[in-house]
């Protein structure tokens, strides 16, 4: 995601994959809100949904089940479960189309920074010269050990298997005894995930090699522990083991090198929020990270992306902590979760846990001004279709209701639409490349002042 966001400002990109094949394990990962709402504004929704099932959107929390709060897009209010072989496959495609090359079997091996450049060695001895690296490649990220960035946080206190197998027991049978045993027990369950294959959450506990790959039979044993039956589940398509630390890296920059993804946090995937995390990451970093490439970015532009990202994820995990302690099986716990049972029920509260796990309710200090400000703002309809249509270059865009406003000498790096009919309950505004509120008003001179301290001094 992030090459090909940096492909769209014609910046090099090189994607150095330790992998030498795509991964073969079919997992399945969801797509929340936000990022649906990211894929659209890229262009790339139309070519990610036929490969993707929709569940409707709900809040997910802590997995208590409640119907949507009312007022969503209904363009994207589900979560789209999608192979993560495909999705992957897919951004590949979008990046490779946008330019950006990728070597796969390519390990990286050592970092060194000197003045205006980075060094990277691989594994085979060759050595890569760029501007900037940013490592993308995981919780056990080489790039951020490399840095020597602290990662504190709490080590796993628990431990989950989780996978993907076709079942030998009728639907039925299977939905009356997951439905007993959640009534209690919520690091638990067999959802389908195609026809004749379930997802299978099932506790660790017992299965004591985690420097082993878990295997069928380990999951019949604890399917037998917790259920005492083993569904006679067979076939897998894949098998994994995680536990639920959570870490978050001290710094996501150390001079030219950065870091996006599990390489900056790592959290149980309670919610389904981590691969969401890390494509909004990314995201936020292209268009910053190209403008300084390019040499238009406003001085400490680049570490906007720290300021504005790190306290997403510091979120992230204290709400996944939250729902953790809501899936334990103690009785205070299990008091807590049938209050919150009780609250969800009111729209507000649902709605702002929505918020939180789908990343809609995020608003990056962008300081004083209305609440829209240095929020995203929804995919309105404008003259000729909808907003999210108009940012697929990773360019600014000004929505301008008093079609008197002009992005003058940053014509270059922002668009205008003039359109008094847009649905907007504001005279302008305008909008980063990630689709976030960055100005509101109609006054000319200061809408200069915050073009420059976006996108940096005008060409004349």
């Amino acid at each position: 995601m992030l090459a090909a966001e940096l492909r769209l400002h014609d910046v090099r990109v090189l994607v150095v994959e330790k992998e030498t094949e795509p991964p073969s394990a079919v997992r399945i990962v969801g797509l929340h809100i936000r990022s649906l709402e990211l894929m659209a504004m890229r262009g790339l929704l139309e070519r990610i949904l036929p490969h993707g099932r929709r569940r409707p959107a709900s809040a997910y929390f802590a997995a208590i089940p409640k119907p949507a709060p009312t007022g969503l897009d209904p363009r994207y209010a589900y979560l789209l479960g999608i192979p993560q072989p495909v999705i992957e496959r897919l951004l590949e495609v979008h990046a490779v189309e946008l330019g950006a090359q990728v070597r796969r079997g390519r390990a990286v091996a050592a970092v060194e920074q000197d003045g205006d450049w980075v060094t990277v060695e691989l594994a085979d001895g060759e050595r890569l010269r760029s501007r900037f690296l940013v490592g993308c490649d995981g919780g056990r990220s080489t790039v951020r050990k490399l840095l020597g960035v602290g990662f504190p946080g709490e080590p796993a206190r628990t431990e989950s298997l989780m996978g993907e197998m076709a079942v030998g027991v009728p639907p039925e049978e299977i939905a009356v005894r997951v439905a007993e045993i959640r009534e209690t027990h919520q690091r638990f369950w067999l959802r389908p995930a195609g026809v004749g294959v379930y997802s299978v959450l099932v506790p660790a506990a017992g299965v004591s090699d985690r420097a082993e790959p878990p295997t069928l039979d380990d999951f019949k044993r604890q399917l037998r522990a917790v259920a005492g039956t083993d569904f006679g589940v067979h076939s897998p398509r894949w098998l994994s083991r995680f536990g639920d630390a959570m870490r978050l890296a001290d710094s996501y920059r150390v001079g030219r090198v950065l870091l996006a993804g599990d390489a900056a946090h790592i959290h149980p995937p309670i919610g389904g929020q981590g691969l969401n995390l890390g494509v909004q990451d990314a995201v936020n970093l292209g268009w910053k990270l190209a403008a300084q490439v390019r040499g238009w970015a406003p001085e400490a532009l680049l570490d906007t992306y720290q300021a504005e990202r790190r306290p997403v994820a510091e979120d992230v995990l204290d709400n996944t902590r939250a729902q953790a302690q809501l899936l334990s099986t103690e009785p205070g716990a299990q008091a807590v979760r049938r209050l919150l049972i009780e609250l969800m029920d009111f729209d507000e509260v649902n709605l702002h846990l929505l918020q939180k796990i789908t990343a809609i309710g995020i608003r990056y200090d962008f300081g004083d001004g209305p609440d829209l400000l240095g929020r995203r703002l929804p995919d309105i309809d404008v003259k000729h279709g909808h907003l999210y249509g108009l940012l697929h270059r990773g360019r600014g865009l000004l929505l301008d209701r008093t079609e008197r406003l002009t992005v003058g000498g940053w014509s270059d790096r922002v668009d205008h639409l003039a359109d008094s009919t847009a649905a907007l309950d504001a005279p302008g505004v305008l909008l980063r490349p990630d689709g976030h509120v960055a100005w509101i008003g109609d006054d000319q001179r200061d809408l200069d002042h915050h073009l420059t301290r976006w996108f940096g001094r005008p060409v004349h």
